[in-house]
C-alpha cells in the first residue's frame, strides 16, 4: 500500500536574495522605457499614415494607419498596466483555498 504524504511548499519572492536583483530591476526598467519610446513612434507613425490617407482619400492605408494608432495605444496600456497584472495573477494564485 502506497501512502502520500502532503508536502508544504512556501514561495516568498524576494530580489533581494539572489545577486544581481538590482540590475535585473534596472535592465527591465529600461526595457519598459524603451518599449514605450517605440509605441509612441508607432504611434505617430500611425497618426500621421492615417491623417494623410484620408486627407487624400486613401481609405485601405487610413485603415491602417488608424489601426496603428489603436494598437500601440494597446501596447501602451498593456506595458504600463504588466506590474499590476502580473501582481494581481501572484496574489489570486497565492490565496489559500481554506
Amino acid at each position: 500500500m502506497t501512502r502520500f504524504v502532503a508536502v508544504t511548499v512556501q514561495l516568498s519572492p524576494d530580489t533581494s536574495q539572489l545577486p544581481g536583483a538590482s540590475a535585473l530591476q534596472k535592465i527591465t526598467n529600461g526595457l519598459g522605457g524603451w518599449a514605450l519610446v517605440l509605441v509612441l513612434i508607432a504611434l505617430l507613425i500611425g497618426a500621421v499614415t492615417w491623417a494623410l490617407s484620408s486627407h487624400s482619400q486613401n481609405y485601405q492605408h487610413a485603415a491602417t494607419g488608424r489601426r496603428a494608432v489603436l494598437v500601440s495605444g494597446l501596447a501602451a496600456l498593456l506595458i504600463g498596466a504588466a506590474p499590476t497584472i502580473v501582481s494581481f495573477f501572484y496574489n489570486l494564485g497565492n490565496t489559500s483555498s481554506h
